[in-house]
């Protein structure tokens, strides 16, 4: 009996794994059968194939059709597999044997008359698809610009059923990959915009210096979200390697643009403070999906009224902070994303978040309970705390703050110099070195470091918050130009992570 054979790819988070798939026809009354694991919108395909194929002026099986999808133990999930399961029945059909299906992974949505429609996670299939040395991938011609961004790969668009089934015969053409592909031009606010608040400015630049965490804590009006808006534009832009990381990740959770797919800055994520565990680290139905802390690897997450946000939402953060991925288990298998991020929290001093501290009307212990949802745990994953107040008259006409083109020269001047000192170890900023590293390899003299000993000894500084410490400083270091921090460092960046708060 006549078996027609195509390849597309299966995507489980950002790993894709190639899908051999089996069109068999054989004596019976006509149905279809659809086995190796398919979800419900790949079940539904067998009905967008059979309308495409008729409506492209070809046949269908008028018998017993069976579709295999191998390995049959890997879940397949989403319409990914339309164009490959046309073509695998179309060659059962006809019986031919045509070169270019054998070395050519499909993917793309059907159509019920023979349109290709664009499909999440192109952008991982095809890279999986030159990872295991197939030489040519066919995506919609709206996934083409995402495509073209892997190279090493002949990439083609297609737009409907005919002329790839044209192409593959060898008697048409389609269209080539775009040789520049344009990335996301996103305009950023200016640090100049925040008026007066000058130690939490400073608290952004070195934050951005070292890709340290940061908590904004004040009252309404005083620039917290301002600030947090401001420091994704004192970032560098992302190497090759993280662009494509960060593009990756969108394009699994659907949110690129089909006309410039290509992430080239640091993104910005901010949650609604109602926001599930879900949402915030990943999750949903089948294989999970990239939550908000994956969407902002390499980027700032913001969440703003943090202490509105859910116990057990601010519980989850731990991990992706300390370990800078995420994994969660489903039903369909264990998904690992990456999810390095800076985290900017701001909140309110208390409940009633009165602009003048004079008209609170909360009590010391609602107070205490109302940041008190900020576990240890959590805070002391944040190196910078910073106390921000309203601003006293004049001060509008007085100061004129210094623009983000200004600050984020020092931060890359900064950034180099923590780049160069580390390159050794495979370490690009002060956020990522080790405590063991700092503490033997980079020990700083006994008076130096006396500030953190004292704080320790009297149980105020854990050793996770000592070696948080000293990367803070290590940072002010690099923004002054010093070779190693000095006592003035240790105690500026020791006197930033209490912010008001003993911790």
């Amino acid at each position: 009996m006549p078996v027609g054979r195509a390849f597309s790819v299966a995507v489980r988070a950002l790993d894709g794994h190639i899908v051999e798939i089996e069109a068999d026809i054989s004596g019976g009354l006509p149905s279809v059968s659809l086995v190796g694991l398919p979800d419900t919108a790949l079940q539904e395909s067998r009905d967008r194939v059979r309308a495409a194929i008729t409506n492209s002026r070809q046949d269908w099986p008028d018998t017993k059709l069976t579709l295999a999808l191998s390995p049959a133990t890997l879940p397949k999930m989403g319409s990914v597999y339309d164009l490959a399961l046309a073509l695998a029945v179309l060659a059962a059909q006809t019986k031919d044997d045509w070169p270019r299906l054998a070395k050519t992974v499909l993917l793309g949505e059907l159509a019920l008359d023979g349109r290709v429609r664009p499909v999440k996670g192109i952008l991982p299939a095809v890279a999986a698809a030159k990872r295991e040395g197939w030489p040519a991938a066919v995506v919609p011609f709206e996934n083409l610009p995402e495509a073209s961004l892997i190279d090493g790969i002949d990439v083609w668009g297609v737009r409907d059923l005919r002329h790839l089934h044209a192409w593959i015969r060898g008697e048409g053409s389609l269209e080539p990959r775009v040789d520049s592909v344009p990335s996301v031009q996103r305009e950023t606010a200016d640090l100049a915009d925040v008026v007066g608040q000058s130690h939490a400015r400073f608290a952004v630049e070195v934050a951005a210096a070292g890709g340290h965490h940061l908590m904004l804590t004040g009252p309404p009006g005083v620039g917290k979200t301002m600030l947090a808006q401001r420091l994704p534009g004192l970032l560098p832009p992302l190497a090759e390697s993280e662009a494509l990381e960060v593009t990756a990740i969108h394009s699994v959770a659907g949110l690129l643009s089909s006309s410039t797919p290509l992430i080239t800055r640091p993104p910005f994520v901010a949650p609604h403070h109602t926001s599930s565990v879900a949402a915030m680290v990943g999750g949903g139905s089948g294989m999970a999906r990239p939550g908000a802390v994956s969407r902002a690897h390499r980027g700032v997450l913001f969440l703003d009224e943090c202490a509105e946000i859910a116990t057990p939402v601010l519980e989850a953060l731990r991990t992706p902070l300390e370990d800078g991925q995420i994994r969660i288990a489903r039903r369909d298998g264990v998904a690992c994303y990456p999810a390095r991020f800076q985290l900017v929290l701001a909140a309110n001093p208390c409940p009633c978040a009165r602009p003048d501290p004079r008209d609170c009307v909360c009590g010391a212990l609602e107070k205490r309970r109302y940041l008190g949802k900020l576990s240890g745990p959590l805070l002391d994953r944040v190196d910078l705390d910073i106390q921000m107040h309203s601003l006293r008259a004049g001060v509008t006409t007085a100061e004129d703050g210094e623009s983000t083109a200004v600050v984020r020269a020092r931060v890359a001047a900064a950034r180099d110099a923590a780049a160069e000192r580390w390159r050794p170890y495979g370490i690009r900023t002060n956020v990522e070195v080790s405590g063991s590293l700092l503490r033997r390899k980079f020990r700083l003299p006994p008076e130096t470091m006396k500030p953190l000993d004292v704080a320790a000894a009297r149980g105020t500084l854990s050793l996770r918050g000592m070696d948080r410490t000293l990367r803070v400083a290590w940072t002010l270091a690099d923004l002054a130009g010093r070779t190693s921090p000095v006592l003035e460092d240790i105690t500026t960046a020791l006197s930033f992570r209490q912010g008001g708060r003993a911790r």
